[in-house]
Order: structure tokens, then sequence, then C-alpha cells
């Protein structure tokens, strides 16, 4: 079982940057892939960013990549979203994930992928 608790939500002018957190617990962290995702009002939950468990497989979508960096520390249990020059269509709920495997085959980009959700957090971005 892993429980995960994002943070680091906010309101942002447009060009800003935000850097969410998504802190981890109940199994190693090293163990586990982690995801983050967002949903906007009205439209599906859509994947943002990938991460395996040693951190040395990475992958974003088309609609974030250059624009985002997602990275985890093991000393504490934490992964992150950095989120550079942020537009108005980033505007959503964030949801971090965590996986109970990994087949370390491929980037893990659905959420049918994942397991364990957190609650989310609100990321406004005003133009």
């Amino acid at each position: 079982q892993v429980q995960v608790v994002e943070s680091g939500g906010g309101l942002v002018q447009a060009g800003g940057s935000l850097r969410l957190s998504c802190a981890a617990s109940g199994r190693t962290f090293s163990t586990y892939p982690m995801g983050w995702f967002r949903q906007a009002p009205g439209k599906e939950r859509e994947f943002v960013a990938f991460i395996s468990p040693s951190g040395g497989a990475i992958d974003y979508a088309d609609s974030v990549r250059g624009r985002v960096t997602i990275s985890r520390e093991y000393t504490r249990n934490t992964a992150y979203l950095q989120m550079d020059s942020l537009k108005p269509e980033d505007t959503a709920v964030y949801y971090c994930a965590a996986a109970n495997r990994y087949s370390g085959d491929y980037s893990y980009l659905t959420a049918r992928d994942y397991d364990y959700w957190g609650q989310g957090t609100q990321v406004t971005v005003s133009s």
C-alpha cells in the first residue's frame, strides 16, 4: 500500500512557475513508478509526466514537454513536478499517482496503470 499527498498548487500568472510536491509513504520509495495527471473542468483526466522507480526513465505529455520537469528525491520520499512557462490551459487539478509494479518495458501513460492516487491540488493560471 502506498499513500501519496500532493501540495504546491496555487494561482499564478501566465508565464510563471510552480513546483508541485508529492509526498509518498507506505512502501520503499525506490520500488514503484510515479506519475502526474491533471483534470480540467469538463474534461477527462490526462497524463502529464512519468518517472520510473530509479528515475532513469522519464516521459511527458506532448502538451507540456519542454515546460515541465518531473523528478524524485529519495531522501525525502517525494516526487516533484516543476512547471515553467505556465499557460491558462494548464489550469486544472493536478494528481499524483503511484503504481504497484513496474514492468520496466514502457512508460506508464494512462490512469489505469496506477493504483494509488492523491486528493489533487488546484493549479490556476491567469491570463
